[in-house]
């Protein structure tokens, strides 16, 4: 995996946070996306992980933790995932 030049130039130009922001902004699950990504682990723990990289980079450790050991949860099976925060509510007119 090989980046183009100008990729390369506008990479170097990124702090490490930007960077980190950036990709984990790619790796977010939309809300419209939920229902779809919702039982995928990989997508799951991509989140997780990378906002853990976003706390770490901010100095707070404790924050990374919660999210790797988030992402480690989604891999090895004890995270299920919660149903939509939308059905049993009644929607307003």
């Amino acid at each position: 995996m090989s980046l183009n030049v100008e990729s390369k130039s506008i990479t170097t130009q990124m702090s490490n946070l930007e960077l980190a922001q950036l990709l984990a902004e790619k790796m977010t699950i939309s809300s419209s996306d939920w229902h779809k990504l919702k039982n995928n682990r990989k997508a799951q723990a991509l989140q997780q992980l990378t906002s853990s990289l976003i706390y770490l980079l901010n100095d707070q450790p404790e924050e990374a933790l919660l999210r790797i050991n988030q992402a480690q949860g989604w891999l090895d099976h004890t995270i299920k995932p919660l149903p939509c925060p939308t059905h049993g509510h009644k929607k307003t007119p």
